[in-house]
């Protein structure tokens, strides 16, 4: 234990860089429930919220020159906490690397390292990959690990016996108390509308799931009539992904989607909780904007791209409001949203505690604190979750710019594919023109070539 100063300092790691709103909503309610935490513990404390992505470009260049700022950081943290956001992830992309390489460089500066409610994406014996990432997890270094899903293969992951793992709640649960400002009152006059987020292009089958983008937007455009007959408002929107808002954009361009019935630029947490807090009912792919419409009580369906969907409605005892694309019909969705509109939200305080009291364990047993305190309770935690304190005009300028760079880079990327493509096809009918060349000159030497 390093606590040097009169107050812990600790290194929260999430993927607040993603444009994705949720993964925003995850870090301000980390900072929360941490703020909480330490107050609980009766412990000053210094947070310092950053993106996971911070030793990126070392990952491209190996210069250990580039970890400087990783070096820093850790050198100065009594603890490094893992907030949210599926950092186990090795099917497409390298969350596993990243991951592995700054629980060794904790270990390196002896700093503990705790995982709260972190996404696990499966497990296999045989990825490298996947191995790779084991092999840091079980460092001495590392004190807890706890899933907000996959539990069964966290299990696989654990081989230190002095790890402790868990299944928690999402922190997003407690996005009713930590953003209550920013919610919005339903009109009582007006008719029930229904909130669909959408998922970009890919999202399905980049996880293995066999329903294509037209599956996709024949689904969409079914639910959309199906509403409209049956009497319901409706909105079409995204949680901020880029890619995500393409996808929309080609409803509208393509598919006669109204304008007006969709929403883009959805940067912020304010943006999502309010949006959500205004709907009846939400239709969702994505994971956290079930999670948000749960714990603002309002009820929601989810469409399965990735398991982690399903794993959120089994925690919360709503397997029923699930759909795999399977056999999914604008019908069944319907049926089930005017189910819901009527059973309403249910809570399980005992589950909502989950994520707070394993923080609190954790972070007590690994900065050797006094255990004589014991965590708050849910009505007295409610009242000491500071609130969100809003998006800095900085803040909201700075994800706009990371947003766009990645549609820039989107965008140079195919440009680039596109201009590869092409010189292939001009050497492949160059190449073509040859051999036609050929086989006429051996064809004519053939028919007409001298005799003997």
């Amino acid at each position: 234990m390093k606590m040097a100063s009169d107050r812990v300092n600790i290194l929260l790691l999430t993927n607040r860089g993603s444009d994705n709103v949720g993964d925003q909503v995850i870090e301000a309610c980390d900072i929360s429930l941490l703020s909480a935490v330490m107050k609980n513990l009766n412990q000053k404390v210094k947070i310092h919220s950053h993106s996971a992505v911070i030793i990126t470009k070392y990952m491209k260049t190996k210069d250990p020159a580039d970890l400087a700022e990783a070096e820093a950081l850790m050198e100065q943290s009594d603890l490094v906490l893992f907030g949210g956001a599926p950092m186990f992830n090795f099917l497409y992309q390298n969350f596993y690397e990243r991951t592995a390489i700054i629980v060794e460089l904790a270990a390196r500066h002896e700093t503990p390292v705790l995982f709260s409610a972190i996404g696990v994406e499966g497990y296999s014996d045989t990825n490298p990959k996947c191995q790779r990432l084991k092999k840091a997890l079980n460092l001495d270094w590392v004190r807890q690990i706890t899933t907000r899903d996959d539990f069964e293969a966290l299990k696989n992951y654990k081989e230190n016996e002095n790890l402790v793992i868990g299944k928690v709640a999402d922190p997003a649960v407690f996005t009713s108390t930590i953003f209550a400002p920013y919610k919005q009152e339903k009109p009582a006059d007006e008719k029930k509308k229904i909130g669909i987020f959408v998922l970009r292009q890919g999202g399905f089958t980049d996880n293995k799931v066999d329903f294509s983008k037209d599956e996709a937007t024949a689904l969409w455009l079914d639910l959309v009539r199906q509403l409209k007959a049956k009497g319901y408002d409706y909105e079409l929107l995204t949680s901020g992904h880029f890619a995500d808002e393409a996808f929309l954009d080609h409803l509208i361009r393509h598919h006669g989607i109204p304008e007006n019935k969709c929403v883009f630029n959805i940067n912020s947490p304010e943006d999502l909780i309010g949006k959500i807090s205004s709907f009846d009912a939400v239709v969702s792919c994505r994971l956290h904007p079930s999670i948000i419409s749960f714990a603002l009580d309002v009820p929601s369906v989810g469409i399965v791209w990735n398991q982690k969907v399903t794993g959120f409605y089994d925690s919360i005892g709503c397997r029923d409001r699930v759909f795999e694309t399977e056999g999914i019909t604008a019908e069944k969705i319907v049926a089930k949203l005017e189910q819901i509109i009527q059973d309403g939200v249910n809570k399980d305080p005992e589950f909502l505690m989950s994520v707070y009291n394993t923080l609190f364990y954790g972070i007590r047993d690994a900065l050797e604190l006094s255990d004589q305190t014991e965590p708050y309770d849910y009505e007295e935690l409610l009242l000491q979750l500071p609130p969100y304190a809003g998006t800095s005009v900085k803040e909201q300028q700075e994800k706009l710019q990371r947003k766009f760079r990645r549609a820039y880079g989107a965008y140079n990327s195919r440009v680039d594919t596109i201009k590869s493509l092409k010189k292939k096809i001009t050497k492949l009918e160059a190449d073509n023109q040859q051999l036609r060349g050929k086989f006429i000159y051996r064809c004519y030497k053939k028919l007409f070539g001298k005799k003997k």
